[in-house]
């Protein structure tokens, strides 16, 4: 009777069960099914959440009966699940016996983002426009703009979903609706000017900037985030040079580029070079200046090159550029800092240093000079030293550097150089290990397999380590700006929490960069190589994708392909609708976001505290 035991667990496994389970990604459900099963309605969520997030749409079969059980949360996270797994399933039967307005709105989402496209879909989601329920309307708004922007190429919004929309921004006391209904219009590139001039008298700053971004008109507005799309969509150099002291740095930078791409007065922008107070102002006026006029660029540019802070000097090299001001390029190509190096790569006896580097994106720099030329072939022993180096360190995280590295080898005369990466054909990275197969398929011209096709991940936190996060917080302190509160979500994202607990506790953030700024969209940081490509993790982690928006304020996890998350971290600087469902979202701002609008690129990430909930 030893089987009983087991049998049983299997029966109803612990919600910790079933999470290690999901994050396992097995070829085995059996544990997830057994979930669906439990007597706890709250381990039948967490498993029908975990069949929607492996992504398999084979798995719906133990999925759909979900749709029709008594519990609507349990439907909600069933209908949620069929879309995330991109099963082909009939959403829109549902609706005529779906009471609940919380479910309703969730099966209108699944219909904006079904895969097929279903013919009725636009108008089921124009009919959910006019739901008595307001959550169910919500859904239904979301599920338009969705469709819109997923099929707008294909198929074009008809003239009764216009006016749908345009009611919409129209009669709903709820800005997200009017949001959702803005964005959908203009992503279908409607014009109607009396929908515009409702909305740009919207009280609510995330719907004006969608206005402008709709109308393209200039508005002077008490909100940086309508100013700066106003900047950017309706700016002239008049408005520019008048708004590059605006109180928001966001927006005064965006003044400074329209600057450049204006073509204003170059007098006016050389003060901006000469005198600017922050490095910020001085390097992107110097980038407009060099549009403008290069002579008068060119000495400021190796100026700006020897300033004591590195970022500055990365701007000096793209300036550099732009004036053919070859003797500062190679000036700063030989620079410590691999940024500035990567920035000014150009000649080969160049790229053969930054090969000796261990930081991802000057190699990927170097990669980038060397493809489509014959100096692969000469170079071929270093770029398969600097793969080797990569992989000695054990960090599997180190992808994308060694994948556009090995991406170089193309013909047979590099065979005997690539003969040494065949031990890599069973890296413990699959990606790693196609892309020497495929090097070794162009060079033989016979099929070389990888022995690695699945990543095996790091292992599953404790139960203990999960327990000890519920309701935790954090403080994120930026160096001279102030501090973030978040709160922590190991409910939607335990090993994410997890990982970023750890990493927080151990001070990896302390010191590093907000690397990555795009304005009215994301912050990014916690590389300690201040790029897209050095990660903070030895080991990519697991998506976690669930119900929770990217919306203003949120942190998510940084990445570059399914799984690929190494540490990084990215903040909301609005609510990016479009994220969800793809990025894993881990936490939210609760206290801070005065903090976050003044962050720059460059500003440093001082602490992040942890506070556990007693």
């Amino acid at each position: 009777m030893l089987w009983l035991p087991l049998l049983l667990a299997l029966q109803d496994p612990t919600s910790y069960a079933v999470l290690k389970a999901e994050y396992a990604r097995p070829e085995d459900v059996s544990v997830l099914v057994a979930g669906t099963k439990s007597t706890d309605k709250t381990i039948q969520r967490i498993a029908i959440r975990a069949l929607g997030r492996q992504e398999r749409p084979a798995l719906s079969g133990w999925v759909a009966p979900f749709t029709h059980v008594g519990d609507p949360a349990l439907r909600r996270e069933a209908v949620a699940a069929l879309a995330q797994m991109s099963a082909e399933f009939d959403f829109a039967s549902l609706l005529p016996t779906e009471k609940d307005g919380s479910v309703r709105a969730v099966v209108y989402e699944a219909i904006g983002r079904g895969k097929p496209l279903v013919a009725t879909s636009e108008a089921l989601l124009v009919t959910g426009l006019r739901d008595a329920d307001l959550m169910a309307r919500t859904g239904a708004t979301r599920g338009l703009e969705t469709w819109v922007r997923v099929n707008a190429r294909a198929t074009k919004p008809s003239a009764l979903t216009l006016a749908a929309l345009r009611q919409v921004i129209r009669d709903n006391e709820v800005p997200e609706l009017r949001q959702f209904a803005l964005l959908a219009l203009n992503g279908a590139g409607d014009q109607d000017a009396a929908t515009f001039d409702i909305a740009l008298k919207d009280a609510d700053p995330q719907v004006r900037r969608l206005a402008v971004v709709g109308s393209k008109r200039w508005v002077d507005d008490p909100s940086p985030l309508v100013r700066l799309e106003s900047m950017r969509l309706a700016g002239t150099c008049e408005r520019a040079f008048a708004a590059v002291h605006d109180p928001s740095g966001h927006v005064a930078l965006a003044a400074v580029d329209l600057l450049g791409a204006q073509k204003c007065d170059a007098t006016k922008i050389e003060a901006l070079v000469d005198k600017g107070i922050d490095w910020r102002i001085r390097a992107h006026a110097l980038i407009s200046l060099a549009k403008v006029s290069p002579e008068s660029a060119r000495p400021r540019v190796a100026l700006l090159a020897k300033d004591p802070i590195w970022q500055a000097r990365v701007y000096a090299a793209t300036a550099a550029r732009l004036t053919k001001d070859d003797a500062t390029l190679s000036l700063l190509a030989s620079e410590s800092d691999p940024n500035v190096a990567a920035a000014a790569l150009t000649t080969l006896p160049e790229t053969l240093r930054a090969l000796q580097s261990s930081h991802s994106g000057l190699l990927i720099a170097a990669a980038t000079r060397l493809k489509g030329t014959p100096d692969v072939t000469t170079t071929a022993p270093q770029i398969v030293a600097a793969v080797q180096r990569l992989t000695s360190s054990g960090r599997s995280s180190l992808r994308d550097a060694r994948v556009r590295l090995i991406e170089l080898f193309g013909d047979a005369g590099q065979l005997a150089s690539l003969d040494a990466l065949k031990p890599l054909l069973a890296d413990r990275d699959p990606a790693v290990a196609m892309a020497v197969a495929r090097a070794f398929t162009r060079v033989t011209g016979r099929t070389t397999e990888p022995t690695t096709k699945i990543y095996a991940p790091e292992a599953f936190p404790t139960e203990a380590t999960l327990r000890s996060l519920e309701g935790a917080s954090a403080v994120v302190a930026l160096k001279g700006l102030g501090s973030l509160t978040i709160r922590l979500l190991p409910q939607v994202a335990p090993a994410t929490v997890a990982t970023f607990a750890r990493l927080a506790e151990q001070g990896a953030y302390t010191g590093l960069t907000i690397h990555r700024v795009v304005p009215n969209f994301v912050l990014q940081g916690g590389s300690p190589g201040a790029d897209e490509f050095d990660p903070l993790t030895d080991h990519f982690m697991r998506d976690e994708l669930g119900s929770t928006s990217n919306g203003r304020g949120t942190f998510g996890i940084s990445t570059r392909g399914h799984d690929t998350g190494d540490g990084q971290i990215y903040i909301n600087l609005i609510d990016n609708w479009r994220l969800d469902h793809t990025y894993t979202v881990f936490a939210e701002t609760i206290a801070g976001l005065d903090v976050m609008d003044r962050i720059l690129e460059g500003d440093v990430i001082e602490s992040i505290r942890l506070l556990r909930k007693r």
